[in-house]
């Protein structure tokens, strides 16, 4: 991506004033070495939307808790303030798809495959030792973000991708690289390093599409995870099939697409959770 477009990318997205006054807010607070958690918990509980859907994840099946949490400080405890913030942050991304779209591109179907790949990655996650499989979770939730981004920035060539990747039986994200040359995971990986995501987090989404051994654990697993969910049905704007892993990834993971499918067990609840959480 030329140095120029990629200002005119972050310069449209700061014109469109898409994230609401208290996400704003919780980026300003955020760039504040010492800021309180306490500061966070106030903003979050002054806006109900965002309040609501941070406690309806949380109190989702991906984190299996024992009793309902009803209260953001009881999040912040179980979940850690970096989790909260990216979460909140996060769930202000997701808004960002436009209302309007080619027919080919269904939004409820990308917030469901958002969700269901998040629920997945998390799991993936949480067999390797040092990350945060929280982080996990938040990158399963953005991987596409790049997509909705320029959906909004250049409507007109996301369009001419969407039919093509329909026409040429290919995924989006090839699609979008032959018809506009830019690759989606670095414009992704580009607003959230612009918005202070943790860098881990970035590169995950930046290297998404990376299948050698250089791959950074959170982009294996969201690799993974995509490949899950289109083995599950649950893609969208795409007509190619599933990937098999690479050798490096089955190395990283401990076996192909279908034996690490086998071994998570029974998926059900999870995506019977992500058909709940369409409207999120």
């Amino acid at each position: 991506m030329s140095p120029p477009f990629a200002q005119e990318l972050l310069d449209a997205i700061d014109r469109m004033h898409a994230f609401p006054a208290s996400v704003q807010s919780i980026l300003r607070l955020t760039r504040d070495a010492g800021m309180a958690p306490r500061d966070l918990v106030d903003v979050i509980q002054r806006d109900p939307v965002i309040t609501i859907k941070v406690l309806r994840v949380v109190n989702s099946a991906y984190y299996s808790l024992s009793k309902p949490m009803t209260s953001v400080d009881h999040a912040v405890v179980f979940l850690g303030f970096n989790t909260i913030k990216n979460l909140a942050l996060s769930i202000a991304a997701l808004g960002l798809a436009p209302a309007h779209l080619h027919a080919a591109f269904d939004k409820k179907a990308y917030l469901q495959h958002s969700l269901a790949t998040a629920a997945i990655a998390r799991r993936l996650g949480a067999r390797f030792p040092q990350p945060e499989s929280n982080d996990f979770f938040i990158g399963g939730l953005l991987h596409d973000f790049g997509k909705i981004v320029l959906a909004q920035v250049i409507p007109e060539q996301f369009n001419k991708a969407l039919e093509y990747g329909l026409w040429h039986g290919v995924s989006l994200h090839s699609a979008l690289m032959e018809v506009t040359g830019i690759d989606q995971s670095e414009v992704g990986a580009m607003l959230l390093e612009h918005w202070q995501f943790p860098a881990d987090l970035v590169d995950g989404i930046r290297h998404q599409y990376v299948r050698d051994a250089s791959a950074p654990v959170l982009s294996v697993c969201i690799q993974a995870a995509n490949q899950m969910c289109k083995r599950k049905g649950m893609d969208f704007a795409a007509s190619d099939a599933a990937l098999a892993l690479s050798a490096p990834m089955e190395q990283a993971l401990g076996g192909t697409l279908d034996s690490i499918m086998d071994s998570l067990g029974d998926m059900s609840q999870i995506l019977h959770e992500v058909t709940q959480f369409s409207d999120l």
